[in-house]
């Protein structure tokens, strides 16, 4: 594509300007003056044989030509200062964009990205938490790892690790709990999935006829097991998650019985080809779980 004359100059004057409705911010931003401002800016108008700026007695405001052209540098601009900073000292830098259901990645992931790190210099990983509701291609994620069957439509999975659930309490609560009908006495801690308790109670051969206790409901299991820390009540986790407070002694088990409803799956559109950061990402991540 032959590209015209791009009045580099001209079109960051413009943008300055626009950002800041001023010429005389935008020159102080650029380190120049405001009449260089203000002349590239009318050269740019010439060039273009449109007029950007109505000028008013106290500053500027955009015209409807200049409200179609701000969007476009303003994206142009940050987009070359983004590359430029992947580029950093010389070296290349990928970033990798991966959003993670909370309980994984506070009970699992955070404690070994510095391995990741270790190994991968030179990815720049942003991890964003999610109660796992996530929207891959809206987010603008390179992989998702969320609790499932692994089962979502247009979404490459690859299975990451199990996830069964148990009862999770501070001592004082497992103290009175003698066998898992005592359960019913407790206040449950739960999350939006109401089917968890009915499906624990079966597994533990509690009769589903019993009246159940008093709930509370979270949309966040990180907020869910905190209440569950502060002596809340009892909540169904994976113990995997929460293994450095059980081995704390801060939260126990009480009971052997679990519960599979899902596993952790790291997950991708299969319309997004894989970078060179997403399959380091992916082969690592992969490793590190297995037993």
């Amino acid at each position: 594509m032959v590209r015209p004359h791009l009045p580099l100059k001209a079109l960051r004057a413009f943008e300055a300007s626009a950002r800041h409705l001023s010429f005389t911010r935008a020159a102080i931003e650029l380190c120049v003056t405001q009449a260089a401002v203000s002349h590239q800016v009318k050269s740019l108008e010439q060039q273009l044989q449109v007029t950007l700026f109505k000028r008013l007695p106290r500053g500027l405001m955009l015209t409807r030509e200049g409200e179609l052209l701000l969007p476009v540098l303003r994206d142009s601009f940050d987009q070359i200062s983004h590359t430029l900073g992947r580029l950093g000292d010389g070296n290349y830098r990928e970033v990798l964009n991966v959003g993670a259901v909370g309980t994984f990645a506070v009970g699992w992931l955070l404690p070994r990205l510095a391995d990741f790190q270790a190994k991968y210099p030179f990815i720049d990983l942003r991890l964003s938490t999610n109660n796992n509701r996530v929207d891959i291609a809206a987010e603008g994620l390179d992989y998702a790892i969320r609790f499932g069957t692994g089962a979502w439509h247009g979404i490459a999975a690859h299975p990451l690790l199990p996830a069964s659930l148990s009862v999770l309490c501070i001592p004082a609560i497992a103290a009175r709990l003698g066998s898992p009908v005592d359960v019913l006495n407790e206040t449950w801690l739960r999350s939006y999935r109401a089917d968890e308790w009915t499906e624990w109670l079966l597994a533990a051969g509690v009769a589903a006829s019993l009246p159940v206790p008093g709930s509370m409901v979270f949309d966040s299991s990180i907020a869910m097991m905190e209440a569950a820390l502060q002596g809340a009540g009892l909540a169904l986790a994976p113990p995997l998650m929460f293994s450095r407070h059980l081995a704390a002694g801060d939260l126990v088990q009480p009971f052997d019985t679990a519960v599979s409803l899902g596993s952790y799956w790291l997950t991708r559109l299969q319309s997004r080809a894989e970078t060179p950061a997403m399959a380091a990402f992916r082969e690592w991540v992969i490793g590190v779980a297995k037993p």
